[in-house]
């Protein structure tokens, strides 16, 4: 086993750093990974936006739910799905690009691009001793956010993500068995073998939350995912996506 892997492996995700910030060569490097991520049809259709401000950040915790290390880490930076430049592209070379960058199918790849990046920046900076965390909690309220950062049309902040130092060794939560995730030549729908391998993890995951917290937790993963799926959240998505001119055709 390589080193790529053994970092890939070792992830888990840190909610406490030190004061410790990051260089500017180390932020610059994490950047260049990402940018060294798979890109659909070299569109590279996302942008990120490193925070620095301390007033700015408060306000991003206060968004995000309250997580302290929104504002307590090395840095941090937001991911966004951008298709403001496409738009700049099409007036440049006086062409119609406008029906396909409000395309579902756009909408897509921006949000892939930018995931694929944000991936490559992680193991990036898990690859230098870092911890971090995604911060998907900056989506609960995208219209503050956007004034916040002065985001344009055709750009959405999709995620934080927390880096540093990481303050404590944390940690690592067993992931669904291999078996359940990959499929051979066809999707496997027998449910009587889902079910098995859903209960099998179950006590996985069970035994996990009991050694982490001395046995004052033992959550099953079908339970705690169905308590959250029950709940409707951030229903304003669609209207927000559609507000900033993507996913319209």
């Amino acid at each position: 086993m390589n080193k790529v892997i053994e970092t890939i492996l070792n992830h888990r995700s840190v909610r406490k750093f030190t004061n410790e910030q990051l260089t500017e060569e180390q932020i610059h490097t994490i950047v260049a990974c990402a940018q060294a991520a798979s890109t659909s049809s070299f569109v590279q259709a996302y942008s990120i936006i490193g925070v620095t401000d301390q007033e700015i950040k408060k306000q991003l915790v206060e968004i995000s739910g309250g997580q302290a290390y929104v504002e307590e880490n090395g840095h941090f930076f937001i991911f966004c799905a951008d298709l403001y430049r496409h738009e700049l592209i099409g007036k440049m070379e006086n062409r119609n690009v406008i029906p396909t960058i409000e395309s579902t199918e756009k909408f897509m790849v921006a949000l892939i691009d930018a995931a694929l990046a944000a991936q490559n920046a992680a193991i990036a900076a898990e690859s230098m001793g870092l911890g971090i965390c995604y911060i998907g909690g900056i989506r609960n309220y995208l219209e503050e956010v956007s004034k916040l950062l002065k985001i344009p049309k055709r750009v959405i902040p999709l995620f934080g993500m927390s880096v540093g130092y990481p303050a404590k060794e944390t940690a690592k939560k067993p992931r669904l068995p291999l078996e359940h995730i990959y499929h051979t030549n066809e999707y496997e729908r027998d449910i009587k073998v889902s079910e098995s391998q859903l209960q099998e993890y179950n006590q996985t995951i069970s035994v996990y939350y009991k050694e982490r917290t001395n046995g004052k937790r033992s959550d099953t993963w079908t339970g705690q995912i169905a308590n959250m799926l029950e709940k409707s959240t951030r229903t304003y998505m669609k209207e927000y996506v559609e507000k900033q001119k993507m996913n319209l055709r």
